[in-house]
């Protein structure tokens, strides 16, 4: 009986951390909205600091610093004004 026990509990140890891997991102997209719509989205930090930032730009302001906002909204997607 209790190489059974052993054999279960043994295989529940090793599959837990196969089924608690998160599965993909989903890819939603940044809620639509116009020229002048703010997307507030998390920043990396400053070197030297360990606080995470958030800005709020236009979609174009975004494009600028080489970010799809559709493509990063799911990670790091905050809020819209606007």
């Amino acid at each position: 009986m209790a190489p059974a026990q052993l054999l279960v509990a043994w295989t529940v140890i090793v599959t837990s951390p196969v089924l608690a891997t998160p599965g993909p991102i989903p890819s939603t997209g940044a809620p639509a909205g116009g020229p002048q719509t703010l997307y507030c989205m998390h920043v990396d930090p400053v070197t030297g600091s360990l606080v995470q930032t958030i800005q709020c730009w236009t979609r174009e302001e975004w494009a600028d610093q080489g970010v799809d906002v559709d493509k990063e909204w799911a990670r790091n997607g905050v809020r819209v004004i606007g």
